[in-house]
């Protein structure tokens, strides 16, 4: 049988086993001993303590020496030798999907960096597949050895049909339907269209009243201090978006509970250094103050994980103890299951990590089995892993392209203001760039001139074939073309590219692999990532992924792309200022408004 969240028995059939363990009256299944002990309840490090294991579950946390070995006993030692166990770290907000693998194997890159609970916000496989695209999601992470909650998509499309072209279409009461019939949609995932919650649009509000009538944790994701207090009064109470010190102190006093997003520096998801600054310089209580990765590629998944960003508050000025609780017990907390995971108090499930004094995991335990020692994958871990959850054929046809689309726009004849898209690091946020165009030869003298390339999206759902074209400033490419099939949150085609072969050649990458990330210069492909799954998941095995993705990213920089890809894939996202393109056209924010390509130099 796969290693699986339900391999531990529920607690309400092994309160009298665990009972009689911890009054020493029945043998446990396994003692951990030469331990200290980080405990998250009290924020300390326990010297001399061994660890009770019964049923898959904590059933005592004891001094030293106190089990005493009977003749005949089954019960397995594991001697940690002095070093620190902790409980298995809990990510409070993360998107399976950025890391470009299925659930099953994306638990392989979490275990080993001591992660044993996510809550995932499945949103883009819903944007492909709609409700469909979410169960397979959930029976994939049924059978991944991990524990893996869904926090319902809640923004699906993330904006009207006015601004962009999506697969699937959540409606308030498909989200009921998911929450009745999934008994781990835990809560409602981060609510995209915080423009719409603010200004009381009746579809926003009638997905949040399906998750405050059944009392569900709410996700929130707003930019902006002016929209703090409105999202706050409509059922909002955590964000993931606190980006610097004095909104991260706005949501705590509006009520929030915060998720400090680490990631590797070079990408735009490490606002944590910034945002930590509430606690440490403007005395905030951490109490609601969580970590969370949120997006990981399948490469910095196995570099930067839970375990990373803790380190990294450390760094930030937080002791070990409180960081590992900011990992842990907070995130396990503010989903109400601190009574099972997050802590090492009995009952809980034995999701434990063995650290050495960096707080760098180097054995983990997953409801009491070792699935990792020393950094190594144990074979009961390699037997689940190697039997996943295969996804339908429908989940295998979902790039429906236009036939020949025009990827570029006609060259100007007559003076123009162009509405051009600046990048800008860290990413997350794009700025709108009027620049005056005058007649040119070619479309090569206004990017050298000006700094632009082509920017271009194409509608890959099979409604519309709309294709809308853009010029992209300050990206850097410096030939050929880049293409993604992840292109947020509607996941149409993004292109970028400075000559239109380049651009139909990386257009055609996309449709024989059935989805993914390439590279292309004077007509070869330099590197490509498949993602045959909606668009956006591989089917292979987590290091397998992640040496394409490691591939895939050297030659991006290569080619001078200044905006890392995953920051690439956020171009079309058209919920975060100021400026995006959709299979619609060129979107302002927050006014959501289409503006065009080209309006008149004349006066």
């Amino acid at each position: 049988m796969p290693l699986t969240r339900f391999s531990v028995p529920p607690l309400h059939t092994v309160t009298q086993q665990l009972a009689a363990v911890a009054m020493a009256q029945v043998e446990p299944d396994l003692v951990i001993q030469g331990a200290r002990v980080l405990s998250t309840y009290t924020e300390r490090i326990l010297p001399d303590r061994e660890v009770w294991v019964k049923s898959g579950r904590i059933a005592a946390v004891r001094p030293a020496g106190s089990w005493k070995k009977s003749k005949g006993t089954a019960t397995r030692r594991f001697d940690a030798k002095g070093g620190i166990i902790a409980p298995g770290l809990v990510d409070p907000h993360i998107h399976i999907e950025s890391s470009m693998m299925t659930a099953c194997a994306y638990a392989e890159g979490a275990l080993l960096n001591g992660t044993t609970t996510i809550f995932c916000d499945s949103h883009e496989i819903g944007n492909v597949c709609d409700a469909a695209g979410v169960e397979w999601m959930l029976k994939d992470a049924r059978r991944a050895p991990l524990n893996i909650f869904l926090t319902v998509p809640s923004t699906v499309p993330a904006t009207s049909a006015a601004l962009e072209t999506a697969g699937g279409d959540l409606t308030a009461k498909k989200i009921g339907a998911l929450f009745d019939q999934w008994p781990e949609a835990e809560a409602l995932g981060e609510k995209m269209d915080f423009v719409q919650v603010a200004l009381g649009d009746d579809r926003s509000h009638a997905i949040l009243a399906e998750a405050i009538k059944r009392r569900k944790p709410i996700s929130g994701h707003i930019y902006g201090r002016e929209f703090v207090a409105a999202g706050a009064a409509s059922g909002i109470n955590d964000t993931h978006e606190s980006i610097d010190r004095d909104i991260a102190d706005d949501f705590l006093e509006n009520g929030f509970w915060i998720f400090l997003r680490g990631g590797p520096p070079t990408t735009p998801w490490h606002s944590l250094p910034e945002a930590i600054k509430a606690v440490t310089e403007l005395g905030a209580n951490p109490k609601r103050v969580c970590v969370c990765t949120d997006d990981r590629d399948a490469d910095d998944l196995f570099l930067f994980g839970q375990d990373w960003v803790v380190r990294e508050a450390v760094q930030a000025g937080m002791s070990p103890e409180a960081a590992w609780s900011m990992g842990s017990l907070h995130p396990a907390t503010r989903f109400r299951q601190d009574d099972d995971i997050g802590g090492m108090g009995p009952a809980r499930r034995a999701d434990l990590v063995l650290l050495n004094d960096s707080l760098e995991p180097q054995s983990t335990w997953y409801g009491g089995e070792l699935v990792v020692r020393n950094r190594r994958v144990m074979p009961v871990l390699e037997e689940t892993l190697s039997q996943p959850y295969r996804y339908p054929k429908a989940a295998y046809r979902t790039i429906k392209l236009p036939k020949a689309p025009k990827l570029t726009p006609d060259l100007p004849t007559e003076p123009v203001v162009a509405n051009t898209i600046r990048t800008e690091l860290p990413g997350i946020i794009l700025f709108h760039d009027k620049v005056e165009l005058a007649p040119a030869p070619d479309w090569n003298t206004h990017f050298a001139r000006h700094d632009l390339c082509f920017v271009t999206v194409v509608e890959r759902h099979g409604k519309s074939g709309r294709v809308a074209h853009g010029l992209l400033r300050s990206f850097g490419l410096k030939g050929g073309a880049v293409a993604s099939s992840v292109g947020h949150d509607a996941h149409n085609i993004i292109l970028a590219g400075t000559n239109e072969p380049d651009m139909a050649i990386a257009l055609a990458t996309i449709k024989k692999t059935r989805g993914g990330v390439c590279i292309v210069r004077s007509g070869k492909v330099l590197a490509s990532v498949e993602l045959p799954v909606a668009g956006l998941l591989s089917d292979q095995r987590a290091r397998v992924i992640a040496k394409a993705t490691t591939k895939l990213k050297r030659a991006w920089v290569k080619a001078g792309c200044t905006l890392p890809y995953m920051g690439f894939n956020l171009i079309p996202l058209s919920v975060i200022p100021e400026i995006r393109i959709t299979d619609m056209g060129l979107v302002t924010v927050p006014a959501m408004e289409l503006v065009p390509l080209f309006e008149s130099g004349q006066e």
